[in-house]
């Protein structure tokens, strides 16, 4: 098969593409021919060496959508010919989904329901488990309550203004303007200009005072910036930054209103496949859809993960096997 490699740690030429043997799956794994696979900032992070893989050399891609071709011994619940999707492999001792076959561990791949998109799955993984986990799960969100979230044309922020407007939460988001009405067509009830000198008072104006849940995935620009625009018990989730040391210029607006601040990584979910099955089957109720800016071959992967760190675009970048 041809599988997407790194053979050291280095920029987007490190990538190559390798004829190698097909994997066999382990008898807790699936080998899944995949149909497409996401690409995520994190992928970027494992090949430059930020985040330690397994030995090179190393097959990148953390998600993953596909059709079932082998099960090992132990697998009872899946049948050779379903289609599946997942994320969480390409780290932690497992090679990833840059490639025509992957194995996956079956706790972390879930069937893919038939009115689900299987390149759209395959770029859902990172971003619509990330939105999950930070909304339901730690944010708690409910049903009419104000939730802002960051960057709404990004892959984690467009799920998540989807996942949102699921809940029936009034959804308020930044954007650039370009992107404006598809954010709007996706469910927020309010979209700013991320760049406007009044963008403090507008989330407030929008918010009838302060925000219940607020996704940050800049906490370096907007950690202050969330104290100031909750609501009293709001609560926030962090999801990533750009800098390491982000910090308050007051943490007197937190304090006062009882803001309480959650950071995450998604993986540390505990069960993948409980996030994984809910944006499953809101794909399936037609209530989430991935957006697929670009789509790449094996041999364009270094352009795509270029272009995932470089590049202003909606939604998600995918490589079709």
């Amino acid at each position: 098969m041809r599988a997407v490699r790194l053979h050291e740690h280095g920029d987007a030429d490190v990538l190559q593409v390798d004829e190698i043997d097909r994997p066999d799956p382990a008898e807790d794994e699936l080998l899944i021919e995949v149909a497409s696979a996401g690409v995520n900032p994190v992928d970027t992070y494992f090949r430059d060496g930020s985040y330690a893989p397994v030995d090179v050399p190393f097959t990148p891609g953390v998600d993953f959508a596909g059709t079932v071709v082998e099960m090992g011994d132990a697998v009872e619940e899946f049948e050779a010919g379903d289609r599946v999707y997942g994320t969480g492999i390409g780290n932690g001792g497992f090679q990833g989904s840059y490639a025509e076959f992957a194995t996956v561990p079956t706790d972390r791949v879930v069937r893919l329901p038939d009115g689900a998109d299987v390149t759209e799955a395959g770029a859902a993984g990172v971003a619509a488990v990330t939105a999950w986990r930070a909304l339901i799960d730690h944010a708690d969100l409910e049903p009419a309550e104000y939730c802002l979230i960051h960057g709404g044309s990004g892959g984690v922020g467009h799920a998540a203004v989807q996942i949102g407007a699921a809940v029936s939460a009034r959804v308020i988001t930044t954007a650039s303007e370009a992107y404006h009405d598809a954010i709007s067509d996706y469910g927020a009830e309010t979209v700013l200009d991320y760049s406007r000198d009044d963008l403090a008072d507008a989330v407030l104006e929008a918010s009838d005072g302060g925000v219940d849940a607020i996704l940050d995935h800049r906490l370096d620009d907007y950690l202050q910036f969330d104290a100031d625009v909750a609501a009293t018990g709001g609560r926030v989730v962090g999801i990533g930054e750009n800098s390491p040391d982000p910090g308050f210029t007051n943490d007197g607006a937190a304090r006062s209103k009882d803001v309480s601040y959650q950071f995450m990584s998604m993986f540390n979910t505990p069960d993948l496949r409980v996030p994984l099955r809910g944006a499953a089957h809101l794909m399936d109720a037609g209530e989430l859809s991935i957006d697929v800016a670009r789509r790449y071959d094996l041999e364009d992967a270094a352009d795509a993960q270029r272009a995932v760190m470089n590049d202003s675009f909606l939604g998600k970048l995918v490589i079709e096997p």
